[in-house]
């Protein structure tokens, strides 16, 4: 398709979780909407939802739209609305795919089918069949874990070749293949950073994005935090900066993310209801050892006895 919107995406993306209602059977509207004003006060570049933190594998197709529809309207225009896309059909993809860009979302992250892994050719073809049903550019959401699709920076840069595969989300724990891809092996697609703990090494070794879920708890400090790191290049100081944040995303990293960010966000006093079955909330002793990462980190109040 001719005409591609190409949105220039940049900084921290907040990777952000659909709130649920107390019993989890229904999208709380007026949380997300609070969300989302709480994350452009502080400053974040643009938002991701539909994600893996959005839980978008438990919303039904009703909600998954409306989820994207209600966060592009609450953004407003104000920052970038990247809409997860995942679906186990190429047609789903498209489907799901044309109805964000149709409520106006900025930038699409596609995820590829997640049960059944694709060889490379079937992976070019997918993108290739969504990415030319819009006119939006694409962020590649790399995540082998969850796909079974490694991709070596060779094959990474031959997806740039695909008109509107612009972007690459890298979630993959392999700091190697992470530098390998920021050492500029293609134009054509930019690699951000999507693994938490590699926050500081992706965004130090040039990603000029990180598709963050702490961000969406504590986004103050991860704002705080690029512009030391990116903008500034202090290394020194974000350093210390860092300490903090990897304490909280190695937590996250440690638990079952999508709960984790939600007890976060209960903690700080901001909920966004719990988890959706079969994730399980967060242990009373899990959600006590992340209060304490959050005092040490200054955005929560210790309790008082």
């Amino acid at each position: 398709m001719s005409h591609r919107k190409n949105v220039e995406l940049r900084g921290i993306l907040a990777a952000v979780t659909t709130p649920f209602t107390a019993d989890a059977s229904a999208v709380d509207e007026d949380a997300l909407r609070r969300h989302v004003d709480r994350l452009v006060e502080a400053g974040i570049h643009g938002i991701v939802p539909t994600g893996t933190s959005g839980e978008f594998p438990t919303l039904t197709d009703a909600e998954y739209r409306r989820v994207i529809e209600l966060y592009v309207e609450a953004a407003a225009g104000r920052i970038p609305v990247v809409a997860g896309i995942g679906a186990l059909s190429t047609e789903r993809a498209i489907s799901l795919a044309q109805h964000a860009e149709s409520v106006g979302a900025d930038a699409l992250m596609l995820v590829p089918p997640f049960y059944d892994p694709l060889d490379f050719d079937a992976l070019v073809a997918f993108l290739s069949d969504v990415a030319a049903s819009v006119n939006l550019s694409i962020v590649y959401y790399h995540v082998p874990g969850v796909t079974g699709i490694p991709l070596e920076a060779e094959q990474i840069a031959a997806l740039g070749e695909i008109d509107g595969i612009d972007y690459l989300k890298s979630t993959s724990d392999d700091a190697i293949a992470l530098g390998d891809l920021l050492t500029n092996y293609s134009d054509k697609i930019k690699a951000f950073n999507g693994w938490d703990t590699l926050t500081f090494f992706g965004i130090a070794s040039g990603a000029e994005a990180s598709v963050w879920g702490a961000a969406g708890v504590v986004p103050e400090l991860a704002v705080e935090f690029w512009n030391t790191l990116a903008e500034r290049g202090d290394l020194t100081a974000a350093r210390e900066q860092w300490k903090t944040l990897r304490a909280i995303s190695a937590f996250l990293e440690s638990v079952n993310y999508p709960a984790g960010l939600k007890a976060g966000l209960e903690l700080l006093g901001v909920p966004a209801g719990p988890p959706r079955r079969p994730i399980q909330p967060l242990s009373e002793e899990k959600k006590q050892q992340f209060a304490e990462i959050l005092e040490t980190a200054g955005v929560l109040k210790p309790a008082t006895a």
